[in-house]
C-alpha cells in the first residue's frame, strides 16, 4: 500500500506543474504571501471587535482592505504589464511586511485604535492590490498553455489552503499571545515571497513596440475590456457574485461573535472551514474544467452559495454554521478561480496583467462596497436577514445575467500572429506623432455584399481592443462596390504597438474578409499621419 501511495504522488507531481522548478519557487511564495495576507485580515477584523461594538466599523475593515483595488487595479494591472514585475512583486512583500509589522508593534504598545487599524489595513490593501495583477500574470511565463488551468487551480489552492490555515492560525495565536504577537507572525511569512523573487530568474521577452507610458497603458486596457465581449461576460459575472458574497466576509465576525457566541477560535474555525471547502473546489477545478463548460461551472458555484449562506443565516449552531461556511469555500473558489482562468486563457500577453487586475478589480470593488451595504443593513436589521438578503439578491442578479455566458479562451486568442514586415517608411514618425488614419480599400461585387457587411462588422472589436479609437466603413456612392474601411489610432506609437497586438483569430477574422474581394483586384491599404498647418 505504500508504494502504491507513493507511485500515485509520483504520477501526480509529474502530472502537475509543480513538477516546473520556476513555478514551484513561485508557488510556495504565494502560498507565504496568502498566509500573511489572510492572518492579517483575520487579526484586523478580530481586533476591530474588541475595540467597538459596531458591526458596521467591523465591516469596514473588509472596506479598507479591498477598497485599494478599487482605487488603483488599474495602474496596477498596467504597471505590471510595463515594469519587470519581478520588481513589482518583490517591493509589494516589502511593503506588506512593514505595514503589517507596524500593526504588531502597535498593539502590543496598546497605542492602536479603530482609524489606525483601518489607515494600516488600507496600506496592506494597497500592498496586495500592486502584487495580485504581477503574480497572476506571471503564471504564464511559469508554465505551458496545457498546465495553464492546473496552475492557476493550484494558485487558488494556494490562496485557500492560506485562508483554511491562516485563520486558525492566527487565531490561535492571538488567544494565546494576543493579537499583536499575531500581527508579527503574519508579517514573517511576506519574506517567503521576498526569498522566491530573489532567485527568480525572470525570462519572458519585452514585447515588441514602442513602450507604453502608464496613463497610455491604463487607457488600452479599459479599451481592450470594453470591446472584448469575452472579457466583459467575465467581468459581470464576478460583479454580480461578488458584491452578494462579500456580506459573508463582511459579517463573519460578527456571525461568530453575536448569533453563534463565539470567541477569536470559533471564528477562526468557521473562517477555516471556508478554507477547507476552497482547497476541495480548487483542487477539482481542473478536471471540472475537462468535463463541463466554464459557464456550467460557474452557475453550479453561484447555486451553492446561495444554499450555504442561507443555511448559515438560518443556523444557531456552530456545527451547521460550519458546514454552510465549508459549501460556501467550495462556492468561491469554484467561481471566482474559473473566472480567473478563463480571463488568463483569453486575454493576449500584452494586455494580460491588466485583464487580471480588471478581474481583481471587479472582486475587491465588490467586496469593499457590498461590505459597507450588508454591514449598514445588519447594523438596521441583524446579521441573519442582511445575510439570507445578499442569497436573495444574488439569484436576482442571475436571473437578469442569465444570457451573459463565459468560455475559456482558445490558443488562437492569445498567440500572436506572424510578424509584419517593417513598413517602407523614409522618415520614422517619433511616438508621440499623429493622430494616424489607416485606410482599407476594397471591391466587393454585389452578390457578396451582406457577407462582406457581416464579416467586416466582425473585425470592429479586433481593432477597437487593439488600438483604434475610433472606427467605421464607407460605401462609395460613385463607384458600386467600392467600400472603404478606416480607423483612427491616437499616435504613431499606438500605431506599431497594434501591429503587434493581432493574432491569430484577429487574423482569421481578417481574412473572412478578404476572401470576399473581387478576383484579380488588390486590397489598397493607406496610411496617413495627422499635421499641423
Amino acid at each position: 500500500m505504500t508504494t502504491a501511495f507513493a507511485a500515485r504522488l509520483s504520477s501526480l507531481f509529474q502530472s502537475s506543474p509543480l513538477r516546473h522548478a520556476p513555478f514551484r519557487l513561485f508557488y510556495f511564495g504565494s502560498v507565504g504571501t496568502a498566509l500573511g495576507y489572510t492572518m492579517q485580515a483575520t487579526v484586523a477584523a478580530w481586533l476591530m471587535t474588541t475595540l467597538t461594538p459596531s458591526p458596521l466599523m467591523v465591516a469596514l475593515v473588509q472596506t479598507a482592505s479591498t477598497v485599494p483595488a478599487l482605487l488603483f487595479g488599474l495602474l496596477a494591472g498596467a504597471l505590471a504589464d510595463i515594469v519587470h514585475r519581478r520588481k513589482i512583486i518583490g517591493v509589494t512583500q516589502v511593503v506588506l511586511l512593514i505595514a503589517t509589522a507596524m500593526l504588531g508593534g502597535a498593539t502590543i504598545s496598546e497605542i492602536i485604535g479603530p482609524g489606525a487599524l483601518l489607515v494600516l489595513t488600507f496600506l496592506v490593501g494597497i500592498g496586495f492590490t500592486f502584487y495580485m495583477p504581477a503574480q497572476q500574470a506571471s503564471i504564464n511565463e511559469l508554465v505551458s498553455r496545457a498546465d495553464l488551468p492546473r496552475a492557476v487551480a493550484l494558485s487558488a489552492v494556494a490562496f485557500n489552503v492560506a485562508r483554511a490555515i491562516g485563520p486558525a492560525l492566527a487565531g490561535a495565536i492571538a488567544a494565546w499571545l494576543g493579537s499583536g504577537s499575531a500581527f508579527l507572525g503574519s508579517a514573517l511569512f511576506f519574506t517567503l515571497m521576498i526569498v522566491a523573487v530573489r532567485r527568480w530568474k525572470h525570462r519572458e521577452p519585452p514585447l515588441p513596440g514602442v513602450p507604453e507610458t502608464l496613463f497610455s497603458g491604463v487607457q488600452s486596457g479599459l479599451r481592450f475590456t470594453r470591446h472584448s465581449v469575452a472579457m466583459r461576460a467575465l467581468i459581470i459575472r464576478n460583479l454580480s457574485f461578488s458584491v452578494c458574497a462579500s456580506a459573508l466576509w463582511a459579517l463573519l465576525p460578527v456571525i461568530a461573535r453575536d448569533q453563534l457566541g463565539l470567541g477569536a477560535g470559533g471564528y477562526g474555525l468557521l473562517s477555516a472551514g471556508f478554507g477547507i471547502g476552497a482547497v476541495v473546489g480548487a483542487l477539482a477545478i481542473p478536471r471540472q474544467l475537462e468535463r463541463r463548460s466554464l459557464n456550467a461551472i460557474v452557475t453550479s458555484g453561484v447555486v451553492l452559495w446561495t444554499f450555504a449562506a442561507l443555511l448559515i443565516a438560518a443556523s444557531g449552531y456552530t456545527a451547521i454554521a460550519l458546514v454552510g461556511t465549508c459549501g460556501a469555500g467550495v462556492a468561491w473558489v469554484s467561481v471566482l478561480a474559473s473566472l480567473s482562468a478563463g480571463t488568463q486563457s483569453t486575454a493576449p500577453a500584452w494586455v494580460r496583467a491588466r485583464s487580471v487586475s480588471m478581474n481583481l478589480i471587479a472582486t475587491q470593488a465588490s467586496l469593499a462596497l457590498g461590505s459597507a451595504l450588508w454591514g449598514a443593513l445588519a447594523s438596521a436589521t441583524g446579521t441573519r436577514i442582511a445575510l439570507a438578503a445578499s442569497a436573495g439578491v444574488m439569484v436576482v442578479l442571475y436571473a437578469l445575467n442569465r444570457r451573459v455566458r463565459v468560455e475559456m479562451g482558445t490558443e488562437a486568442d492569445v498567440t500572436p500572429r506572424a510578424q509584419l514586415p517593417d513598413l517602407a517608411i523614409a522618415v520614422e514618425p517619433l511616438p508621440d506623432d499623429g493622430p494616424v488614419l489607416i485606410q482599407f480599400e476594397y471591391q466587393i461585387d454585389p452578390e457578396h455584399r451582406e457577407a462582406f457587411l457581416h464579416a467586416i462588422q466582425a473585425v470592429e472589436p479586433t481593432r477597437r481592443r487593439n488600438g483604434a479609437a475610433s472606427w467605421r466603413v464607407y460605401r462609395d456612392l460613385g463607384e458600386e462596390g467600392r467600400f472603404v474601411e478606416r480607423f483612427v489610432i491616437a499616435s504613431w506609437g499606438e500605431f506599431v504597438r497594434l501591429r503587434t497586438r493581432m493574432t491569430i483569430a484577429d487574423r482569421k477574422l481578417q481574412e473572412r474578409v478578404e476572401q470576399l474581394q473581387r478576383p484579380g483586384a488588390a486590397i489598397r491599404v493607406s496610411r496617413l499621419i495627422g499635421v499641423r498647418p
